[in-house]
């Protein structure tokens, strides 16, 4: 079955063009089955690219998805126009007022990974949040700097500052083939890599209770299992475009930021060459397979999730 979104959501008319399944809110409520309820709570700058990205992801399965978008409550983005943000967008205090519960929630990057997390503007709420999901959430999964916010606050597991940026299209290993989240992953994927800190797997082991699930030995640990906290955290980005680390490169070029070429990216690579994904395929198992873990696992009744 689709996605569920509105049909005046700029992913619906994108995904729709794609050939992803994609159901109007109005088809969607005359069916019978129960939609599984998704969350994204978007901390990117580009929200609309972000919400095309997840959506593609999270709607290619057969189930029926009802997505529902969340944003920081004080913060205002600068990069997206206030009426989609009006007209799409809950703060996250609005959320908790009504009490909702979800399936499952996507916890986004977000540009500030140089900062302490306890320096991030909106760190508070963020931590409201993660506690949150223990009691309204059955899955939650967080992604780049959202992954890396949760494993520290739950866990104690530091970032560490790199001394350059991991920039490119990096190859990993599957480290835990018998996971339902890694059903029909190749023993090794290429998966986006785009930032200045890392994670460590010393770190992950000392914290215990974790399973590193994906590594690699030029970009470090990529996704991590939290059983306790029925949460994954992954470190890179699986749900980019097939121009997105080309985009980042060229703004930066554009700019005189000096950045080096996305490792393993462009054909040949030449950045006159046009990149090539080199992931897609897996992006869509590992969502895939959270969609249908979430399904198999969650609360028929929603309002028993966090029971």
């Amino acid at each position: 079955m689709p996605i569920k979104l509105p049909s005046s959501l700029p992913a619906y008319t994108v995904l729709n063009k794609e050939g992803v399944m994609v159901l109007a809110e109005d088809a969607a409520d005359r069916q019978d089955i129960r939609p599984l309820r998704i969350a994204l709570l978007n901390l990117m700058p580009k929200k609309i690219a972000t919400e095309n990205q997840f959506a593609r992801l999270i709607g290619a399965t057969p189930l029926q998805i009802e997505l529902s978008l969340i944003r920081m409550s004080e913060h205002q983005t600068r990069n997206t126009a206030a009426a989609h943000m009006e007209a799409f967008y809950r703060p996250f205090s609005d959320v908790v007022a009504t009490g909702e519960k979800f399936d499952g929630l996507i916890i986004t990057g977000a540009p500030i990974e140089h900062l302490d997390f306890t320096d991030v503007t909106y760190w508070d709420e963020l931590k409201q949040v993660f506690d949150w999901t223990q009691t309204h959430v059955h899955s939650t999964f967080g992604v780049c700097w959202g992954g890396m916010a949760m494993i520290n606050y739950f866990h104690g597991v530091p970032k560490h500052l790199l001394d350059a940026k991991k920039f490119g299209c990096f190859r990993h290993t599957v480290t835990d083939p018998a996971s339902p989240y890694l059903r029909g992953f190749s023993d090794d994927c290429a998966m986006p890599v785009s930032r200045w800190t890392e994670m460590r797997q010393a770190d992950i082991d000392a914290a215990g209770g974790l399973q590193t699930l994906i590594t690699s030995p030029d970009a470090g640990p990529a996704l991590v299992e939290d059983p306790v906290r029925r949460a994954l955290y992954v470190f890179n980005h699986f749900e980019y475009d097939t121009d997105t680390l080309k985009q980042e490169y060229d703004r930066d070029v554009a700019s005189g930021t000096p950045v080096s070429l996305p490792v393993n990216y462009y054909l040949d690579d030449d950045p006159l060459n046009p990149p090539q994904n080199r992931w897609r395929s897996h992006a869509h198992l590992l969502y895939g397979n959270w969609i249908n873990q979430i399904y198999q696992t969650t609360e028929y009744d929603l309002n028993a999730i966090g029971g």
